[in-house]
């Protein structure tokens, strides 16, 4: 890719790229194809689960909030669920 060229270019001349609504219902159509249930996934439970898995995989909170593009910790803690327990799980894993 060049410069500022679209990763997903829109197929209309009046738009650079895909719309929120095209995404969805490319996504829709893919759930569909691979025999899912298209009300049990979309795209915004597909960001999630792709933070939630880098998160439990890294621990890493502050990466976790960089990618969602969220400003306070708060949001990314809400966002992801994180609760004592997790914290707790963590902070066992680390011997100082």
């Amino acid at each position: 890719m060049i410069g500022c060229e679209y990763l997903w270019p829109s197929r209309l001349h009046a738009s650079p790229h895909l719309s929120t609504r095209q995404y969805a219902r490319i996504m829709r159509d893919w759930v569909l194809s691979i025999g899912l249930e298209p009300s049990a996934y979309g795209t915004h439970s597909m960001r999630r689960t792709k933070v939630v898995q880098i998160y439990k995989k890294t621990g890493n909170l502050r990466a976790v909030q960089l990618l969602l593009g969220h400003t306070k910790m708060d949001s990314t803690v809400r966002y992801l669920g994180v609760d004592l327990d997790d914290a707790l799980s963590l902070s066992e894993g680390i011997d100082l």
